[in-house]
């Protein structure tokens, strides 16, 4: 029997590492973290600048409806009560977000829900067998909400236009018939006061980390553990055997700007294709700051290149019939487990990569 140093070796520092970190080693596990940037927290990692928690990769609001998950969050570090409620900037013009009656009252003067209903109505094309991710939503929402506030977003997101997008990407469009302009719909949401980076101190505390370190220049270190939760890009981890699966990226661009307000609210939306980012986070509204300067982030999707960081998997059928048969490799795979966003090539909220980081611990415990 081999006696390795560490039981586990997690392959990246984000979310779902952190939590099964916390949990192995309360369980008086000993774990090994390897990183290849030059800090921990993934994508929830906020930098401290001139006392302003910036979220350097782009915004992140925690949301649940489930209570259990909600309460364990809260025991990490004890969460702000900030409401999600984004707008949306077409040229000169400001719309709510999601779509409600003050979106409707905006884009048409109507008042009562009854009137919105009646203008959906009429402005909904009729397609039986919408073809792509144009005509599924002219037949959802019709012209006006899907020129203004859809389309240009869409088409900067994914890259490509709307006609050329798979019609399921839109299956179906929240709209709300009441003046709310809370962009979810759970009962639990909020953002750590202090900064995600509180959490990810604590769940790693006790823990070896190594920052800097790329996995797949260093495959040996998997030798000091007895098994391996593997966060990265499982086509990646499998030297893209079955080819690559497609992602997109983003850039950031931040911005510390020596006025006291930029925009008087934390997401605002571009949906003007002609601008070339998608929204404008102010950070400092996540946590109600009062400060005389501020920070914003313009964000930029652009196509996922190698060198680029992975954000958003690409949810086609070819890509799909890839993952399966990466899937198929990973079960046979005795001591290697694969989680998260890239390790499932699924885009989940931060509250599912908790409940999933919570199985996978107790179902190898």
């Amino acid at each position: 029997m081999k006696n390795y140093k560490y039981d586990y070796l997690l392959v990246g520092a984000g979310l779902f590492s952190a939590i099964f970190a916390h949990e192995a080693t309360k369980k008086g596990k000993r774990c090994l973290v390897v990183e290849k940037r030059n800090h921990i927290g993934g994508n929830l990692y906020c930098e401290n600048i001139a006392g302003i928690n910036m979220h350097k990769y782009g915004a992140h609001i925690f949301h649940t409806n489930d209570k259990h998950i909600w309460d364990y969050m809260n025991e990490l570090c004890d969460f702000n009560h900030y409401i999600n409620s984004p707008l949306a900037r077409y040229k000169n013009e400001l719309y709510n977000l999601p779509f409600n009656m003050n979106t409707f009252y905006q884009l048409w003067g109507v008042t009562a829900p009854q009137e919105a209903k009646s203008k959906i109505d009429e402005q909904r094309y009729k397609i039986d067998n919408p073809r792509n991710f144009e005509e599924q939503a002219l037949s959802l929402i019709g012209k006006d909400i899907y020129k203004k506030l859809i389309k240009g977003y869409t088409e900067k997101q994914w890259g490509m236009e709307a006609k050329l997008l798979p019609s399921f990407i839109i299956n179906r469009i929240p709209i709300r018939f009441t003046y709310d302009n809370n962009y979810f719909n759970n009962l639990y949401q909020g953002i750590p006061q202090g900064g995600y980076n509180r959490i990810f101190n604590k769940c790693f505390d006790g823990c070896d980390i190594y920052i800097n370190t790329d996995f797949f220049e260093n495959k040996d270190i998997v030798k000091s553990a007895d098994k391996t939760v593997f966060t990265g890009m499982i086509d990646q981890y499998y030297n893209y055997c079955f080819g690559q699966l497609e992602y997109r990226s983003l850039k950031f661009e931040h911005e510390l700007l020596d006025i006291e307000n930029y925009q008087g609210n934390a997401v605002v939306n571009y949906t003007d294709p002609h601008v070339p980012y998608t929204r404008i986070l102010e950070h400092k509204h996540f946590e109600f700051g009062k400060q005389l300067h501020t920070i914003i982030t313009k964000e930029y999707p652009q196509k996922w290149e190698i060198e680029l960081e992975p954000y958003y998997p690409v949810n086609t059928d070819e890509n799909q019939d890839k993952l399966a048969k990466y899937q198929a490799l990973a079960k046979q795979e005795e001591n290697v487990f694969f989680g998260g966003r890239l390790g499932a090539y699924k885009y989940y909220d931060m509250d599912q990569i908790v409940t999933e980081s919570l199985k996978l611990f107790n179902n190898i415990n």
